[in-house]
């Protein structure tokens, strides 16, 4: 069956403020689903949604699939009971730098380093909207918020670098307001066997405004200081794709093609499916202004899910079991008849 975008569009009223990034993160989802459906082969009644608490955590109300509205921070341990028991199951997450990071940063890294295949959406605004603006662990240093007055004292996480640490196999990155990159990226992510991260770099208009405005605040911005990543091509940005990025000894280097001798031929050609993660690290650590902020699919690598390995290593040990049945298991061991 050929599904549609209103397919996977729920009844409900979408409750978040007017301007949120998150409407263009659930369009991009919204659109997203159809196109998995059909380029997984996966019916309609085998998606599933499921989030913790936050902004974000709104998710399942608004699309028309299964769901589950989890409790704080506990999003992936909820998604990995999902996927273990039905590996079948397409299984999204939508989850927030709060509820991933920091309550639930202990259940983001282990779903990770266990590569069980969940595509998680990591909306990421620097900030905890949903209890009234307090900093996160995604919060710049020296960021004032309402429990950090004078400023915070913590240097901030960056996601790809925490995914990719915890030994990753997908992460990408895109901006609420690229819905068509947003879509692109949730279509390779579900498509990839295994964890998947999408973060997302959203806005909150009432807490944290313009947090990504420096970078990405509009098409012009954008082009000049993010770089979108794609495989087998060259790393080129700017708004006449005349810069670039090289290796400098072991450091990116920014570098204009037709200056200083340098050649298209120089430019360094992405490999999202490198095992080696060294340079993929170094893509998602990129920060502005020094560097472009990195875009698109950064690392994208096949390994075994451990959803799968759990199923397989089940079949594995029933084919091998005397045990076939609760009367074989009732009567196995030591048995008695009582007389």
């Amino acid at each position: 069956m050929k599904y549609t975008m209103a397919d996977f569009k729920s009844d409900q009223e979408v409750k978040w403020c007017p301007g949120c990034g998150d409407h263009a993160i659930l369009n991009a989802v919204q659109k997203a689903m159809p196109q998995i459906a059909s380029d997984t082969d996966t019916p309609h009644s085998m998606f599933t949604v499921i989030s913790g608490i936050g902004c974000s955590s709104r998710f399942p109300y608004y699309m028309k699939t299964y769901g589950f509205h989890g409790i704080h921070g506990r999003a992936n341990a909820i998604a990995t009971g999902v996927k273990v028991a039905n590996p079948e199951l397409s299984v999204l997450v939508a989850t927030g730098d709060g509820d991933s990071l920091a309550i639930g940063g202990n259940h983001f890294i282990h779903a990770v380093r266990r590569n069980i295949d969940l595509n998680v959406v990591l909306f990421n605004n620097e900030i905890y909207g949903l209890t009234k603006g307090q900093y996160s662990p995604t919060s710049k240093l020296g960021k004032i918020t309402k429990t950090s007055p004078y400023g915070t004292v913590e240097h901030p996480f960056n996601p790809g670098e925490l995914v990719i640490g915890a030994h990753g196999t997908f992460f990408a990155r895109s901006v609420d307001a690229e819905v068509a990159l947003t879509t692109d990226c949730i279509v390779k992510a579900a498509e990839h066997r295994g964890m998947s991260v999408v973060e997302v770099l959203q806005n909150c208009v009432i807490f944290n405004d313009k947090t990504h405005a420096a970078f990405a605040a509009d098409k012009a911005t954008r082009a000049e200081h993010t770089i979108t990543l794609k495989h087998g091509e060259k790393m080129l940005f700017g708004a006449d794709r005349k810069k670039g990025l090289v290796l400098d000894g072991l450091q990116l280097k920014v570098v204009t093609v037709g200056e200083n001798g340098i050649t298209l031929d120089d430019i360094l050609t992405h490999d999202a499916h490198e095992p080696n993660p060294i340079l993929h690290n170094m893509l998602a650590g990129m920060k502005y202004p020094d560097y472009p902020v990195a875009l698109g699919v950064i690392r994208s690598v096949d390994e075994p899910s451990y959803d799968r390995e759990v199923a397989r290593q089940v079949e594995e040990v029933k084919a091998q079991s005397p045990i076939k049945c609760m009367d074989d298991l009732l009567n196995s061991g030591e048995t008695w008849t009582i007389g």
